[in-house]
């Protein structure tokens, strides 16, 4: 019938009751004749675990040694399922990233996929077996063992689908679809039946959780549909798909939001060729990726610089930023971690004006302050203090009228 690679988040597989939740679904699948092959994160929770007991034991782990004991996590969820499979009369054989061939480079925690061999999975589907793979993790060709980082399962079948020109990619998750935006938030929120690749990679990217950023990238460069449903119900979730011509004539599709994030500021920075290169070089070599960038040029030859990063990069940042302000001649650096950035999407941006002074005006009605703004063909993201975010998420959905189908 056809190929189906299926991925299964850490709470769909959190427990064993769960684990046989998600083997019913799959038979059920494997009965009307397709092939199947099961991507699984570990069980939730696990992984924080994992990296819990090794800050017991060194304060910083070594990286390689880090990817080989949060690998297991997966290794439990992929041999947990194959085993009720083969309990349940139905064959079956487990994966790990190395036996896959996820041939990855070498950066450990953040691996990237170079090569995915799938001779091996091939051979165990024409044998009619139900393959599971353990997502987030690869190998490399010293044969070390990699991780992908967060939320590196969704990139793992993504990545497989492509690999094994799959007829789709269902990723299962504790969530029914994409919302417009967070329905804790905003109790208007509603589930879109589908969105483009690109509104999905800029959702991705500004804070929504439903979908890792790389796992999108992966489907549009490739051409995979992915479906995101919810492991707990039976009902259609949403289409992540190429841009149709119809999705233009929506405005704004969702609304993003990041708390995760703090902002720093360089005053009184001389104006000259090479200071930027000098102020984010250091950052790049610590491995801090840079969001928002503002420059405010003042008289005298003097600008103002101010830059965003996530939160977990804060402190480092403002450390590198403090040690450089004597050397470059800045007059002093300033910095706030209470503040959110909220965003607006929507590939219906392209061709239609006025869309941002809606969302400022929108803001200004709720003495709401914009400290930062960011633009896109298809977004529009404004840096708000934190405890607005809820409130602005709300003005916003109502004023771009995402309720309505």
């Amino acid at each position: 019938m056809a190929l189906i690679v299926q991925k299964y988040g850490g709470t769909s597989v959190g427990d064993v009751d769960r684990i046989r939740n998600v083997a019913n679904r799959v038979i059920k699948k494997y009965q009307a004749g397709n092939d199947l092959v099961v991507v699984l994160s570990a069980m939730a929770g696990v992984t924080d675990q994992l990296i819990n007991l090794a800050h017991q034991v060194a304060e910083s782990p070594d990286e390689r040694e880090l990817d080989v004991l949060l690998a297991t996590g997966e290794q439990t969820t992929v041999s947990l399922l194959a085993m009720m499979f083969n309990s349940m009369g139905f064959p079956a054989v487990s994966f790990l990233g190395f036996q896959a061939e996820l041939l990855t480079n070498e950066a450990h925690g953040r691996a990237r996929i170079q090569e995915i061999h799938v001779d091996r999975i091939r051979k165990a589907l024409d044998q009619k077996k139900i393959v599971t793979v353990a997502g987030f993790q690869g190998w490399t060709r010293s044969g070390n063992i990699t991780t992908l980082g967060r939320g590196g399962s969704d990139t793992s079948a993504v990545a497989l689908a492509a690999a094994l020109k799959a007829d789709s990619c269902e990723i299962y998750t504790d969530v029914d679809g994409v919302y417009t935006t967070d329905p804790t938030i905003c109790s208007k929120a509603r589930k879109l039946k589908k969105i483009s690749y690109d509104e999905m990679l800029e959702m991705a990217s500004l804070g929504a959780k439903v979908l890792q950023i790389r796992s999108v990238e992966f489907a549009k460069k490739f051409n995979v549909p992915i479906h995101v449903r919810s492991s707990f119900n039976e009902e259609e979730g949403t289409m992540v798909i190429r841009e149709e011509k119809d999705m233009e004539k929506v405005l704004v599709s969702g609304i993003a939001y990041d708390k995760n994030q703090a902002r720093i500021t360089l005053t009184k920075v001389p104006d000259r060729p090479g200071i930027a290169a000098k102020i984010f070089t250091p950052m790049a070599q610590a491995g801090i990726e840079v969001d928002m960038i503002i420059q405010n040029t003042r008289a005298g030859g003097l600008t103002d610089l101010t830059f965003t990063v996530a939160t977990p990069d804060y402190k480092k940042a403002l450390d590198i930023q403090q040690n450089l302000a004597d050397e470059i001649g800045a007059e002093g650096v300033y910095s706030d971690e209470n503040i959110a950035k909220v965003s607006i999407i929507g590939v219906g941006m392209r061709s239609h004006a006025g869309v941002a002074a809606k969302m400022f005006s929108v803001l200004s009605k709720e003495n709401i302050n914009i400290t930062m703004i960011s633009t896109s063909e298809i977004k529009v993201s404004c840096v708000i203090e934190e405890k607005y975010t809820e409130l602005a998420i709300r003005v916003l959905h109502d004023a771009f009228e995402l309720d309505k189908a």
